[in-house]
């Protein structure tokens, strides 16, 4: 700044005039500064369009590599393609997927049989209250609504997630209380973290599978990373549906 205005006195005692508002004449490095900042945005802006164009990266699973029976699961044992989704409850694209596009796809492939949606844990260290979720989310299956704690989990994710609390236990509580659960059977289940075995065997297999990142869809043999849209779901049930044995001929 102090450059700046030596130069601009220097400017004036040589006939410059209309130097700008300020009296002073614009550095002689403003112009390269702009051009900078535009390409800078030009930049980011193209990287983003590359991005989106490209997708996520997609990769095929080992055909031994098939997810067991696991989870918890909907949709018709008839449906002609399986997607299994590894999540964690405390996961902000998980979170992003579950309530703003698994709606879509209930409503439009499960419901119409189409598809059998199957959620498999995978809690990341790097969310503390996370095993809280998903240990209360098992106790609601216990009860026979897993899918509606599952629901109000993701929905409430804001109140119950590392950033906001370090007591998650009394938010989810309440979402435990708003489906209706019987409180001292769910309370009895979240004290004895008797289905903390099972989600770890969940994350062991997302290890084994090479899942890296959360949400990860397995739609046929092929692994999918990221909170992908609707339409690019559906792209991929149909690809898959395709390359599906065709369905025995009824006896």
């Amino acid at each position: 700044m102090a450059k700046d205005r030596v130069e601009a006195g220097r400017g004036r005692g040589k006939g410059v005039v209309n130097p700008g508002k300020s009296g002073r004449k614009p550095g002689p490095n403003r112009g390269f500064y702009l051009l900078l900042g535009a390409l800078a945005v030009a930049g980011i802006a193209l990287l983003g369009y590359m991005a989106a164009r490209s997708g996520p990266q997609v990769t095929t699973l080992d055909s031994a590599a098939a997810v067991p029976n696991q989870g918890h699961v909907m949709g018709s044992d008839s449906a002609r393609v399986e997607v299994v989704e590894f999540a964690d409850f405390e996961c902000p694209a998980c979170g992003s997927f579950a309530n703003l596009t698994e709606p879509d796809v209930r409503a439009r492939l499960v419901n119409t049989g189409q598809v059998r949606f199957r959620f498999m844990d995978f809690p990341l260290d790097i969310h503390r209250n996370t095993m809280a979720a998903h240990n209360a989310a098992w106790c609601g299956s216990e009860q026979g609504k897993f899918w509606e704690m599952h629901d109000g989990i993701f929905q409430n994710q804001d109140r119950w997630a590392t950033q906001a609390t370090r007591r998650p236990e009394s938010v989810l509580e309440n979402v435990a209380r708003s489906i209706a659960l019987n409180m001292d059977q769910y309370r009895a289940c979240m004290s004895s973290n008797k289905y903390h075995p099972q989600i770890r065997a969940n994350y062991n297999e997302a290890v084994r599978l090479g899942i890296q990142s959360t949400p990860t869809f397995v739609v046929g043999n092929r692994r999918i990373p990221g909170a992908i849209s609707y339409d690019q779901f559906k792209r991929y049930v149909d690809e898959a549906a395709a390359a599906a044995p065709a369905p025995a001929p009824p006896r």
